[in-house]
């Protein structure tokens, strides 16, 4: 899964990137700090995989990871090559889902672009130089797709119907991802990489001393869950300043911090739950002496699929799958007591897995 964090610049884009993956990207108070993608690839917290290696004493813990992007910071213009745009354009292609990062903060010794802190026209901004690149890209496949008609293949009739559609809904500026499609649409839309297909996490960056609000008695932050739910978006309001704070403390006394703090989890945790959902995605769990590990596969995932994660030998020669739920295992003490109990389940190649499953797989090749 790979994540890209984008926002004009000085937002605290940047800021929140260091404090979620400790990378140490650049950050100062002037447009364009960030010109190179960062990257850091962070573990999802998992407190399951905790519990598991103490039962079976295990050596290696191996987690599920998130790949953040950094992308250098978005001004107006940006579809046309102003600022880092073309660079920009580039490298939030590549990315599964986009962090979009909104600043809900006053500060005057932090410079906006624009001379005034206003979430709405920044979320604009950013959002019709995305539509703008989009468009120049589908404007070129209908072209062709057009020219081709007079082939007399149907497909191309079908193919310049459709991108004609695309084509006026985003001239509408509106978002691919919010164009009524079919199933069989939706594949076709999936297969021309547009960003503004992509699904998005508004996330307003709010200052530290309203921690201790709710999120909708904040009024910046009011605005962007607002915007995000009449987008039917998904939305996260988070203090990248605390998270700074948070990604130099150790795991007890972070702890103690979001209990002083009255938070029960940090922004890291809220963000990689809110990207599962986003992208349909959630991790069954393999367990052992040797190693202890979580797995990501799509919501929906049969068994012989996701034993192919492990290996593609073990998706060939699938014979089934032995699996017992994770708080039942937890309760009995070991995969021996749960199936002395009958908790331990053999499913074959249609069964769908669930978030909880921890799985042993049997194959043969």
């Amino acid at each position: 899964m790979k994540l890209g964090v984008v926002g004009l610049p000085n937002v605290g884009k940047s800021t929140l990137f260091n404090a979620i993956t400790k990378a140490g990207a650049e950050c100062a108070n002037y447009p364009f700090c960030t010109i190179e993608p960062n990257v850091g690839v962070v573990a999802v917290p998992d407190e399951r995989l905790n519990v598991l290696a103490k039962m079976y004493n295990t050596k290696k813990i191996t987690p599920a990871v998130v790949e953040f992007v950094d992308i250098a910071g978005l001004v107006k213009g940006a579809s046309k090559g102003e600022g880092l745009g073309n660079k920009f354009l580039a490298n939030i292609r590549e990315t599964d889902a986009i962090v979009h990062v909104v600043r809900c903060f006053e500060d005057e010794n932090v410079t906006h672009v624009d001379n005034q802190v206003d979430p709405l026209r920044d979320i604009e901004t950013i959002n019709m130089e995305l539509i703008f690149a989009d468009l120049e890209a589908i404007k070129k496949r209908f072209d062709k797709a057009f020219n081709m008609i007079k082939t007399g293949d149907k497909k191309y009739k079908i193919e310049a119907d459709f991108l004609q559609r695309l084509l006026d809904h985003l001239n509408e500026f509106k978002p691919a991802r919010s164009l009524p499609c079919t199933e069989e649409e939706k594949e076709y839309l999936k297969d021309l990489f547009l960003i503004t297909s992509k699904p998005v996490i508004y996330t307003a960056n709010i200052s530290e001393k309203d921690m201790d609000k709710n999120d909708e008695d904040i009024p910046l932050a009011k605005l962007v869950i607002d915007y995000a739910k009449k987008e039917n978006a998904e939305y996260m309001v988070i203090s990248a300043k605390t998270e700074e704070e948070l990604s130099s403390l150790e795991d007890d006394e972070k702890q103690i911090f979001l209990e002083e703090l009255g938070i029960k989890e940090s922004g890291l945790d809220k963000l990689v739950k809110v990207s599962y959902r986003v992208l349909g995605l959630i991790s069954y769990l393999t367990a052992g002496e040797k190693e202890v590990r979580a797995w990501t596969i799509e919501n929906g995932t049969k068994a012989p699929q996701a034993a192919g994660k492990i290996h593609s030998d073990f998706e060939k020669g699938f014979i089934r799958a032995e699996i017992v739920d994770y708080d039942i295992l937890v309760e009995l003490g070991s995969f021996n007591a749960a199936k002395e109990k009958g908790k331990v389940r053999s499913e074959g190649k249609e069964y769908v897995m669930k978030d909880s499953d921890v799985v042993l797989f049997r194959f043969n090749v």
